[in-house]
């Protein structure tokens, strides 16, 4: 018998390949008594976010967040689903709660509010998370000046 570990493994391989049936398969394939397990999860909010499946990834992302509040990438996968839902409001209000409760928000974290205050319209607050994401990583002024969520604010 395969661990859910490997599965979860052979899982998160298949998506980086973008691979998705069999990384569907591999986790399906996880035995019933580890399904819940939060690394299980995490592997299927994965696959959900690779696959566009923004339903899911909303139904996934608060029970991992109950496991674990101070993990970001099931605040981060939230607040995007939501946004690919056009629930911009949503989006942000998420991402800021998680905000106070991750333990070390990456710039990713101020570069996604950015883009959803820059889509609800307070441009001030937008270039004011801008402006802390390109002085974490100057790399993001590329990303940012090609983002159709930010138009508002170009040229940046």
């Amino acid at each position: 018998m395969i661990s859910a570990r490997k599965r979860i493994g052979y899982a998160l391989g298949y998506i980086e390949l973008g691979v998705l049936d069999a990384a569907r398969k591999e986790l399906a394939a996880i035995d019933a008594t580890d399904a819940r397990r939060p690394d299980v999860l995490l592997a299927w909010l994965e696959l959900s976010m690779a696959g566009g499946e923004w339903e899911e990834v909303i139904r996934l992302a608060p029970e991992l967040i109950a496991g674990n509040p101070t993990d970001e990438r099931p605040w981060t996968a939230w607040a995007y689903a939501l946004r690919e839902r056009q629930r911009i409001t949503e989006a942000r209000d998420v991402l800021l709660r998680g905000e106070r409760l991750i333990v070390k928000p990456t710039v990713l974290v101020d570069y996604n509010l950015a883009c959803y205050f820059a889509l609800l319209g307070d441009l001030a607050e937008a270039r004011r998370r801008l402006q802390r994401v390109f002085a974490r990583d100057p790399a993001w002024r590329a990303e940012a000046a090609d983002d159709p969520d930010l138009t508002a604010l170009h040229p940046l």
